[in-house]
């Protein structure tokens, strides 16, 4: 019997050290994961951090050429707006007169090229968000908020207004 006690104390004398190796093994694994889980999040927050100032500055480049596309048309409206006054008088040179309508025609074609939209055209309905209206009517002709005759043509560069339209609303 006495052999077999030795025997037990030498099997149990093993299984001891292992189990004291693991729970001293468990502590740097844990310290292990822990650091890898924090330079794993540090990392993904960094990565996601880049990707949000990649977007935030592509949208502010497309919102600086935006602006400066609708400062140049600003600058390009008096010209449109005497061009158009000068096909609306009458003349009797017919060269002179096809000469103002083909420089007309290749203004508001530049305008097409760089994405600014004209609007304001008479039987349109009224918006307040893109016309400005100097004059008021009471005509049973038209309906309701109908845009009755255009002063000055408004025009917008994608959602950009670069000028509003001056018109005459009807009721």
């Amino acid at each position: 019997m006495a052999k077999k006690k030795k025997d037990e104390e030498v099997k149990e004398t093993p299984a001891e050290e292992t189990a004291e190796e693991t729970v001293e093994e468990t502590p740097e694994i844990n310290e292990w994961e822990e650091k890898y889980n924090a330079e794993h999040d540090a990392h993904l927050r960094l990565a996601a951090e880049y990707d949000n100032f990649r977007k935030r500055n592509t949208k502010e480049k497309e919102l600086l050429y935006t602006l400066g596309k609708a400062e140049a048309v600003e600058k390009l409206l008096p010209v449109y707006d005497n061009l158009e006054r000068a096909l609306n008088q009458p003349t009797a040179d017919e060269a002179y007169k096809k000469g103002v309508e083909l420089t007309m025609t290749e203004l508001v074609k530049i305008f097409g090229t760089l994405g600014v939209e004209i609007y304001g055209a008479p039987g349109d309905l009224f918006d307040p968000n893109l016309h400005n209206a100097v004059m008021h009517i009471d005509d049973e002709a038209f309906g309701e908020n109908t845009i009755t005759q255009v002063f000055q043509k408004g025009f917008k560069v994608g959602e950009k207004i670069v000028r509003f339209a001056m018109v005459q609303v009807a009721n």
